[in-house]
């Protein structure tokens, strides 16, 4: 069976991807599993440099191949923030309801709806190639946090066609059509050639 590093700590993050990525023949170990790799800076511009730093030092760092995503919430209104600094938006110290209330605190001075997405971008590295593959789900920002499913941003965001939040939706529909679940859809079929 073939090994392959999810490079993350978010135990939520790591459901998700094992739940796409079951169908195929794959022992999953995440940052978890390697405590002795560093906090991973990144200072990329961009999801997908975001995602290649963390792949590329997961990778030099086990020699096992590496998969990153970076992804975030980028919203119409206030020029694309928080993109990639969505996990930290509220600080250094940010946690899941403080960068709720800011993003939610941010938004009141502008008319509704809230038009925004959610981006990720998977890089997959493995020291002979590098894949890249974007998701993208588009929706609005309401203006109270409803459901306890998921993470980040989920109970603010209701995807187009539908009437709930991110957190109100199963984590098993949620997998059919979020922005990891495409980024990561498209990723297992690039891989599913090359891991026999």
């Amino acid at each position: 069976m073939n090994e392959i590093v999810i490079a993350t700590t978010n135990q939520g993050k790591l459901k998700e991807i094992k739940k796409i990525f079951a169908d195929l023949d794959l022992k999953i170990l995440s940052l978890s599993d390697f405590p002795k790799i560093p906090d991973i800076v990144e200072d990329g511009s961009t999801f997908e440099e975001n995602a290649g730093i963390k792949a590329r030092t997961v990778f030099e760092k086990t020699k096992i191949p590496a998969i990153a995503d970076d992804s975030g919430l980028v919203v119409d209104q206030l020029n694309g923030a928080p993109g990639i600094y969505s996990a930290r938006y509220s600080g250094e110290d940010a946690t899941y309801e403080s960068n709720n209330l800011k993003l939610l605190k941010e938004l009141e001075n502008y008319p509704e709806p809230h038009f925004a997405k959610f981006v990720c971008a998977a890089v997959f590295l493995n020291g002979k190639e590098k894949i890249i593959r974007r998701g993208e789900v588009k929706g609005q920002i309401i203006k109270t946090q409803r459901g306890t499913n998921g993470f980040g941003y989920d109970p603010v965001f209701v995807p187009e066609g539908f009437n709930k939040t991110l957190a109100e939706i199963s984590i098993e529909e949620k997998n059919k059509f979020s922005h990891r679940a495409i980024a990561f859809g498209v990723m297992k079929e690039a891989l599913r050639g090359r891991i026999q």
